[in-house]
C-alpha cells in the first residue's frame, strides 16, 4: 500500500514541475518585451508640460503685423504692451554703434499666432519675444548661471542682446558681465519673511505668483519635509537684490531653502555648494528657452525644479540618502528562470522515466514466456511469498492472487489473450510491490520468472 501511495505522489509530482515549468517559461518570455531603463536610479519626477497646458499663455495681444511694421519704420527701439526685457541702454548702444538697428520687444506668453505676426514684421533686426532674443538666423542663449539670473531674475537681457548684434554684424562675441548686485535684506524685510516661515513654512511677497508649494514634487525633492520656500516677484533691473537664502540659512541651519525671484530659483541649505549649481544649470539649460518666451506662474516654474531636485537626488550628486527603491522581484529573480526550467524539465524527465519503466512492467516485462508459462511463473511465486508475507506486505500479495485467479479464469472461459495479458500485468505489478515491502530482491517478478523460465 505504502508503495503505491509513493507511486502516485510520485505520478502528480511529475505533473506538477512540468506545469511550474511551462509557467516559468511563460513568465520569462513575458519579460523580455519589459523595455530595457539603464540609469542609477529611476525618479518619479517628469516636467514635460505641453504647450499651453501650465498657465503659461497670458491674455496679452500684439498689433497686426502692419501696425508694427509701421512702428519699427518710426523708431529705432518698439515696446508692445506687456513687454518685460530690459538692458543697460549704454552698452547696446556701444555695440550698435552707427549702424541702423531696429529692436521689437513683445510680451512673454503670446500663443503661436500672435508670436508668427511679431515674426512676420519686416525691417527688424532683433525680436525680443518676453525674454528670448532673436535676429536674422541667430537666437541668442544665456550658458551661464550668471546670465541666466540676470535673465530670469530681473529680465536683464543685456548681454543677449550686444551678442547677437555682435553675431549679425561677424563681429567677435563680447564678455558676458555679471551686473547683478545683491544687497542684505533689512531687519524688517527678514523679520517678515522669518515669522512666515514660522507659521506656515513659505513666504509670499506682493507680486509674487506662488499659490501653494506643489506637496508631491516638494514631497519627492525633500522628504524630510523641512524645506522653507520664498517667492519674490522679478526684481526691478539695475537695482540691488535682497540676498534672503545665507541671511535665512543662518536663520534655519540644516533646513532646504529655496528662494524664487520671478523665474530664477535659488537653493540654500545643506549640500548647497554642490548641489545648488549642479541643479541650477541643469534645470536652466534645458527649460531656459521656454522660460524666456512664455510667463509661466511661480508654481509651475518651482514644481518643475523641485521635479529637477528629485533627478538630482536620484543620481546620488544630492548630500542626503537615496529615497528607498522597492525591489522588484521580477528583475532580481529573473536571471535564475533558465535554470528552474531546466530543473524543472529535468525532474520531469526523470519522473517520466520511472513511469514509462512501470508501464512497461505491466503490460508484461518477461516477453519470453506464453501467456500459460506467466500465469503459473506468477502463481508459483505468490505461493513462495506467501509462506513469508507478514502485515505490512499480506494487502499487496492478496490484490496479486485475486488478480491471478482472474487471468486464470479468463483463460478457462476463452477471452481475448489482451484481456488475460492485462490481469497478469497487474498482478505482476502488485507482486513486484510486495516483493520491495519484504525486501526481497529475488521475488520481485522480473528476476524470478527469468531464473525459472531461462
Amino acid at each position: 500500500m505504502a508503495e503505491r501511495t509513493l507511486r502516485h505522489r510520485l505520478d502528480a509530482a511529475r505533473w506538477v514541475v512540468l506545469g511550474l515549468a511551462v509557467l516559468v517559461l511563460v513568465v520569462f518570455l513575458l519579460a523580455q518585451r519589459q523595455s530595457v531603463d539603464v540609469s542609477y536610479g529611476r525618479s518619479p519626477a517628469s516636467a514635460a508640460v505641453p504647450e499651453g497646458s501650465a498657465g503659461e499663455l497670458t491674455d496679452t495681444t500684439v498689433p497686426s503685423t502692419a501696425e508694427m511694421d509701421a512702428m519699427v519704420a518710426a523708431a529705432p527701439v518698439v515696446r508692445l504692451p506687456g513687454s518685460v526685457a530690459s538692458w543697460d541702454e549704454q552698452r547696446v548702444r556701444e555695440a550698435i554703434g552707427g549702424r541702423d538697428v531696429r529692436i521689437l520687444v513683445a510680451p512673454p506668453g503670446l500663443d503661436e499666432a500672435e508670436r508668427k505676426r511679431v515674426r512676420d514684421v519686416e525691417d527688424v533686426t532683433v525680436r525680443v519675444l518676453g525674454l528670448q532674443v532673436s535676429g536674422g538666423i541667430y537666437q541668442a542663449n544665456a550658458d551661464t548661471l550668471p546670465g541666466w539670473r540676470a535673465q530670469f531674475a530681473t529680465g536683464d537681457v543685456t548681454d543677449l542682446l550686444v551678442t547677437l548684434i555682435a553675431a549679425l554684424n561677424d563681429e567677435p562675441s563680447p564678455p558676458d558681465r555679471d551686473g547683478l548686485r545683491w544687497r542684505d535684506p533689512d531687519a524688517t524685510d527678514l523679520a517678515t519673511v522669518t515669522a512666515d516661515l514660522r507659521a506656515t513654512g513659505r513666504h509670499v511677497a506682493d507680486g509674487a505668483t506662488l499659490t501653494a508649494v506643489p506637496a508631491k514634487t516638494a514631497a519627492s525633492a525633500f522628504p524630510d519635509g523641512d524645506a522653507l520656500y520664498v517667492a519674490l516677484p522679478r526684481q526691478p533691473q539695475g537695482e540691488p537684490l535682497p540676498r534672503y537664502g545665507p541671511a535665512l540659512a543662518r536663520v534655519f541651519p540644516d533646513r532646504p531653502i529655496v528662494v524664487l525671484y520671478g523665474a530664477w530659483i535659488e537653493y540654500h541649505g545643506p549640500g548647497g555648494e554642490e548641489f545648488a549649481e549642479v541643479t541650477a544649470a541643469s534645470f536652466y539649460g534645458q527649460f531656459g528657452d521656454r522660460l524666456s518666451r512664455y510667463e509661466y506662474p511661480q508654481d509651475n516654474v518651482l514644481n518643475a525644479y523641485l521635479a529637477r531636485v528629485t533627478d538630482v537626488r536620484y543620481t546620488g550628486l544630492f548630500d542626503r540618502p537615496l529615497p528607498y527603491q522597492p525591489v522588484d522581484p521580477l528583475r532580481v529573480a529573473l536571471p535564475a528562470l533558465p535554470w528552474l526550467f531546466a530543473g524543472c524539465v529535468a525532474a520531469f524527465l526523470a519522473l517520466s522515466a520511472r513511469s514509462i519503466w512501470r508501464g512497461v512492467a505491466r503490460t508484461g516485462s518477461v516477453r519470453g514466456p506464453g501467456t500459460t508459462a506467466r500465469l503459473a511463473g506468477l502463481t508459483a511465486l505468490a505461493v513462495e511469498m506467501s509462506l513469508l508475507t507478514d502485515r505490512r506486505s499480506d494487502p499487496g500479495l492478496t490484490r496479486g492472487v485475486t488478480k491471478l485467479q482472474a487471468a486464470r479464469a479468463a483463460l478457462d472461459e476463452g477471452l481475448p489473450d489482451k484481456h488475460v495479458r492485462t490481469l497478469l500485468a497487474d498482478a505482476e505489478a502488485e507482486l513486484d510491490d510486495t516483493a520491495r515491502a519484504m525486501g526481497i530482491a529475488g521475488y520481485r517478478p522480473t528476476f524470478y520468472l527469468r531464473g525459472r523460465l531461462s
